[in-house]
């Protein structure tokens, strides 16, 4: 059986973080101060420095680096959020009726489509009437996709730029993969990356909202490179509201395994429109 290991990042300590199943580690990214159970970015060779530019790429660098040397080559990496958790089936709408809790919900080490397949992505959204170009530049107000793809090997340019005139998204810098295809991913991204966040300094373009630019530039390579793959599957994701983040209900009780708690979230946006 593979092993499974996943990573949730944060950039601060969330007591949520420790109650969730024990196959899902958290990674304390940044500079904040994390308990010693968690993983932390800054021990080991680290690139934390730019995880103000990168975001949770960042943590994927640690891991790289630091986190997969007891993993063999068809073991199970994967990433989620804080807010974004793995659940355990497709779900194409919103969970109304549901009296189970969100806990029971959540991806298990022992679903079949981890042993079945080598790269899971989150179930995609679709970009109407436009495609990932000009999505991204509606959103971001500039053309450093478009600049990005010359920023790539030549094997992969094509692809990635028939990958970026399409509309399906596989967002959120979120995957499970094979500890192998994780290695040629940041291999591959992480040169690709440096020269992404030159240009977006070189170009002004690191400021405000854009501030994580090159990390939303990720998130479309992030799509494009496990897509590639034949033997693959999707999962859906929850996204967890205040109230369950909040340290204060966590001391008192664990918020997602109380029942009634998976109807309330919505797993995907199935479209995005203008």
């Amino acid at each position: 059986m593979k092993k499974l290991k996943i990573y949730c990042t944060s950039i601060k300590h969330l007591n949520i973080l420790d109650k969730l199943p024990h196959y899902i580690k958290p990674l304390g990214l940044g500079s904040n101060k994390f308990p010693h159970n968690w993983s932390v970015e800054t021990h080991g060779e680290n690139i934390s420095i730019l995880n103000k530019f990168y975001g949770e790429l960042s943590g994927f660098y640690w891991m790289w680096k630091n986190g997969i040397k007891d993993l063999k080559k068809n073991d199970l990496i994967g990433f989620c959020h804080y807010r974004k958790l793995w659940l355990n089936d497709i779900f194409l709408k919103k969970q109304k009726y549901s009296t189970q809790s969100l806990y029971s919900n959540l991806l298990d080490a022992k679903n079949t489509i981890l042993e079945k397949n080598e790269v899971i992505q989150i179930q995609p959204i679709y970009v109407k009437k436009r495609n990932l170009f000009e999505e991204f530049y509606d959103v971001h107000k500039n053309d450093s996709l478009k600049q990005s793809v010359n920023f790539l090997d030549k094997k992969y340019r094509i692809k990635f730029q028939e990958h970026l005139e399409g509309n399906e998204l596989f967002g959120l810098n979120m995957f499970i993969s094979s500890k192998y295809i994780f290695e040629e991913y940041c291999n591959i991204l992480f040169p690709w990356m440096e020269s992404c966040n030159k240009y977006c300094k070189d170009n002004n373009l690191l400021e405000g909202y854009n501030v994580r630019l090159p990390a939303f530039l990720a998130e479309r390579f992030t799509s494009f490179w496990f897509n590639q793959y034949k033997n693959k599957a999707c999962l859906s994701y929850a996204k967890l509201g205040k109230l369950f983040l909040s340290n204060n209900v966590n001391k008192i009780i664990n918020p997602i395994k109380i029942p009634f708690t998976f109807r309330m979230y919505p797993t995907t946006h199935r479209y995005l429109e203008y």
